[in-house]
């Protein structure tokens, strides 16, 4: 067994290994090594004077805390059942976006394995962890975490994870693992005792960000990336706020990830997608590399959850107001973002550029109608159920399962969850918990949200509160959605038009006034039609019922008529 650390800012370095002391040997390129055939399981390295031991950047497993020692773990002893799996493209799929810690009463990976059959149900293809990556304290979404390598104990550990997506793969399902590469959290960094790891010039909104001038950083991130996809069997990353790597360098760290997930790929003979969060509505990140792009796979979309959102509940503050008509809706669904070099009022400057929708598939934008951050970042973590009723739910699963793009969904969505999905942290530090709460609180006065309202992140009751009720789902109008996703699911299967990822095969017709609030989308010979108006319309449209939100709604060659608040698909 070998133990390396890169610390180039350390004067010295010890290995602390079951209670013994090893000094470690300094290479020119900053890389320390202690002396071969040392065998163990506890360690950290003492640098300097400094009598505590701090744990591995790449730690494997931290049984303790993220300020405690590190313990070995070997990926190679698992046994996996998952020979045969072959990946699963992400054109045509549907993502499960989930939080282990709320997802289920046990809050593990273990536990989450009992309801992929529930997930297999509804049509999924990819199951999407929030960070799982090593975070201070007991609960946390996970963009607090501070060593990237390490699988959470609280969720059960990396031996967990390997059983979580072996059972993933055994049904069918493909899992995107949430990484977290633009900052560190502010409770157990210890990587600037190592190296410069972090600068400060182009800090972001959640602090320093990565040092991405240096080689070595670079590769600490990259080889992360290949941990999961390789030792993992993961499928795909989904790569958080890309907007907020600083990068010059001649080849942007998201191309030479790109490169080098493509020649994992090729080696492992599976699929394997990278997925990017970014605020800039910018197409070169999901541009072919032989076109000049980055040669992502695909993107979210925010403009699509906008402009749904609004259309359901009429809420215009903040970076709502420009989504306030329905042609926002059509834009975003027929040239796949709004913002493509228009004004946004919100940034107060022109934001975003066109998509080339010629030759880009529309499969490379996922979209959603809630997920975690539109969900959580709100002042009370309320989803759209706590404002909308069944017939504006089961519209909003239309438009995004029926649409062009790869549609998400947030865990609970597909019954409507009553439960709300709030921020929720365990600092040890009070200073941290107290500084949260009231950034928090900062971040809310341009939404126009009472910042009276918003819980309390440390109280263990907001993350209580968060978990789901799975029980709810038998029952009501709960059911009743529940059965419109799984038609959903039944139609993307067997309706080709509904993964069609051409541009050109998709348009809209609408209605935006007082006398009628309906949207149409055609799709190929395939229509979704929806009535936002809660008063009946008649419409033109005509065809064969393929699903309809209420049993009232019934079509002819001469259209179709549609009670307040509902949803139809109709095969023209």
């Amino acid at each position: 067994m070998s133990f390396e650390v890169w610390a180039p800012a350390a004067g010295t370095v010890t290995l602390l290994l079951d209670g013994s002391r090893h000094p470690m040997q300094r290479a020119a390129d900053g890389w320390w090594s202690a002396p071969a055939g040392l065998d163990g399981t506890d360690f950290g390295f003492l640098i300097d004077d400094d009598e505590t031991p701090l744990p591995d950047p790449r730690s494997r497993r931290q049984p303790e805390s993220v300020h405690g020692l590190s313990c070995t773990f070997d990926p190679a002893a698992f046994d996996w059942t998952d020979d045969a799996w072959t990946g699963r493209q992400l054109a045509g799929g549907v993502i499960y976006e989930l939080h282990l810690g709320t997802f289920t009463p046990g809050g593990t990976l273990d536990s989450a394995v009992e309801r992929l059959d529930h997930l297999v149900s509804i049509g999924v293809d990819f199951v999407e962890l929030l960070p799982v990556n090593g975070f201070n304290g007991t609960r946390n979404w996970g963009y607090d975490g501070v060593l990237w390598y390490a699988v959470a104990e609280v969720y059960g550990g990396p031996a967990a994870y390997q059983r979580f997506v072996d059972a993933c793969h055994a049904r069918g399902l493909g899992v995107i693992q949430d990484v977290v590469y633009n900052h560190l959290g502010p409770s157990g960094n210890y990587l600037p005792r190592f190296g410069p790891y972090l600068r400060e010039e182009g800090a972001n909104t959640w602090g320093d960000s990565v040092n991405l001038d240096s080689p070595e950083v670079r590769r600490y991130l990259i080889d992360n990336a290949l941990m999961w996809l390789r030792d993992y069997h993961v499928d795909g990353l989904r790569l958080d706020a890309v907007h907020a790597l600083v990068d010059e360098s001649p080849t942007h760290i998201l191309k030479e990830l790109a490169v080098e997930t493509s020649a994992l790929s090729a080696f492992l003979g599976r699929p394997l997608s990278l997925i990017a969060e970014s605020d800039l509505n910018d197409p070169l990140l999901i541009r072919p590399r032989e076109a000049h792009g980055y040669g992502l796979d695909a993107q979210w979309s925010d403009d699509f959850h906008h402009a749904v959102h609004v259309a359901l509940t009429g809420e215009i503050t903040g970076y709502y107001a420009d989504f306030e008509h329905l042609d926002s809706l059509a834009k975003v669904l027929t040239r796949g973002f709004f913002h493509d070099g228009t004004y946004s009022s919100f940034r107060e400057r022109a934001h975003g550029s066109p998509i080339d929708t010629e030759n880009m598939p529309t499969w490379r934008l996922v979209v959603a109608n809630q997920n975690h951050d539109q969900i959580g970042n709100r002042a009370t973590g309320d989803r759209l159920s706590a404002s909308l009723d069944y017939g504006q739910l089961a519209i909003a699963a239309v438009l995004t399962l029926a649409g062009p793009f790869t549609p998400m969904l947030f865990m609970g969505e597909e019954w409507g969850a009553s439960t709300p999905w709030q921020f929720f942290t365990s600092h040890s530090e009070p200073e941290l918990g107290t500084a949260t709460a009231e950034g928090r609180i900062r971040e809310f006065e341009r939404m126009g949200w009472d910042p009276a309202i918003v819980p309390d992140p440390q109280d263990p009751q907001t993350f209580e509160r968060s978990k789901l009720d799975w029980a709810e789902s038998e029952d009501g109008d709960h059911a009743r959605l529940l059965a419109v996703y799984r038609r959903l699911a039944e139609l993307r299967r067997t309706v080709p038009d509904l993964t069609d990822p051409r541009f050109d095969r998709t348009s809209v017709e609408f209605e935006d006034s007082a006398t009628g609030r309906w949207f149409v989308l055609h799709r190929g010979s395939t229509s979704i039609v929806v009535n936002l108006a809660d008063f009946p319309v008649a419409l033109p449209f005509g065809g064969s019922v393929l699903l309809a939100s209420h049993d009232t709604i019934g079509a002819s060659a001469g259209g179709v008529v549609l009670p307040g608040h509902s949803a139809a698909i109709l095969a023209r």
